[in-house]
């Protein structure tokens, strides 16, 4: 690739990581402060963004992230077959909990939450569909950190950790134990690790029963109700596991 192409390239991908979730919607003018390029160079980038529809413009005149955009990032492989194969699942595990039903997968050394259903009773998260943490941040976090690659686990545990909660443990040897328990135990209750109003109970799913781990499955509910998370050890494990059963099937299927 051409210098000019990959500055192109550039100027197309900062406007587009100009929007986020606290910022959606932005005028011409916020995208080129966020961005740093000059106003008629972002004019022109946006111009041709919205042209093929990554971005859309509302009746206010600033601009937002275009359905363009959602479609294809719905055909992203590495959680398509993993939402297809894991709604089912999630739905069986809300009709028995009625609480916020959570699946995220690891990218580096943050998580990715991929899907959740949520019921207007169920305790309102900080965490969204699409929203990234630090990985050691949640309940979920922490097993998908628990098995990861030895090199993420060290580097995590070598970076300063944020206290999310005055409950949040943040020392390094604790942290390498809650590590070891994890995989010990395969589920994961995170009492007011991110919020001091919820209690998560998280579990890994795998390729296969005995497979990599690909993603986390977790329950959030209120930490006044914490007593309930040790009934919903044994569903949030069964629906794991059905999961991880399914994601092996596929897997030896497209083979």
């Amino acid at each position: 690739m051409s210098t000019t192409q990959s500055t192109a390239a550039g100027k197309v991908l900062k406007v587009l990581a100009a929007f986020d979730r606290e910022r959606p919607s932005q005028t011409l003018s916020q995208i080129a402060q966020r961005t740093g390029m000059a106003l008629s160079t972002t004019h022109r980038v946006v111009a041709e963004l919205s042209e093929w529809g990554a971005l859309e413009r509302g009746e206010d005149g600033a601009w937002h992230v275009g359905l363009r955009l959602w479609e294809i990032a719905s055909g992203c492989p590495r959680t398509q077959i993993l939402r297809d194969v894991a709604l089912p699942f999630m739905q069986d595990l809300y009709e028995v909990s009625h609480e916020n039903i959570q699946l995220a997968v690891r990218e580096g050394t943050e998580l990715v939450f991929v899907e959740r259903i949520a019921g207007h009773r169920s305790v309102e998260l900080l965490t969204m569909v699409g929203t990234r943490f630090p990985i050691a941040s949640t309940g979920m976090g922490r097993v998908l950190l628990a098995h990861a690659p030895p090199e993420i686990q060290e580097e995590v545990l070598d970076s300063p950790l944020r206290a999310w909660t005055p409950h949040t443990v943040t020392d390094p040897k604790a942290l390498r134990a809650q590590l070891d328990r994890i995989r010990r135990e395969q589920v994961f209750v995170s009492d007011r690790q991110l919020s001091e109003s919820t209690v998560a109970v998280a579990a890994p799913v795998r390729i296969g029963r005995k497979g990599p781990v690909s993603a986390a499955l977790g329950i959030v509910i209120t930490a006044q109700g914490a007593g309930r998370a040790h009934k919903l050890r044994e569903p949030l494990l069964r629906a794991a596991h059905g999961i991880s059963d399914e994601l092996g099937r596929r897997t030896r299927t497209t083979a």
